[in-house]
């Protein structure tokens, strides 16, 4: 199912994230962004939820996606720096990570991550499903 703020009527989110709803580490990620996303402008689509069909939903499965209102969509890092922007206790994390060389280490980290990724996937998989963890 993909997951929606409560944007209040007459109001739109000022970003749409697309993520991995079946990834564990990806939904914790996701569930803390939007705790801290007290004024709802984050539009969070599971893009794993059987009802989402788009062309490039692949594409969007393997990278975490962020369209701010009025701009490009973004992948990686610099998703993150875009929904770092609009979460105002994030706002300062942002303004660094923005920062060319910043985001450019990022990017690097974020790469890395997705080739262990499937690893810890699993592994919090495993724990998620055992009686006893």
């Amino acid at each position: 199912m993909a997951l929606r703020p409560a944007v209040a009527a007459g109001t739109s989110p000022r970003l749409t994230v697309w993520f991995d709803g079946g990834c564990p580490l990806c939904a914790a990620e996701i569930g803390l962004l939007r705790r801290l996303d007290r004024r709802h402008r984050i539009d969070f689509i599971d893009i794993a939820a059987a009802e989402i069909v788009t062309a490039d939903r692949d594409v969007k499965l393997a990278r975490l996606h962020a369209r701010p209102e009025g701009a490009d969509e973004v992948s990686g890092a610099a998703a993150f720096v875009a929904i770092w922007r609009v979460i105002p206790l994030l706002r300062p994390v942002a303004v660094v990570a923005a920062w060319p060389p910043v985001l450019a280490l990022l990017e690097r980290a974020y790469i890395a991550f997705l080739r262990v990724r499937p690893r810890f996937q699993a592994i919090l998989r495993r724990r998620t499903h055992c009686g006893r963890c």
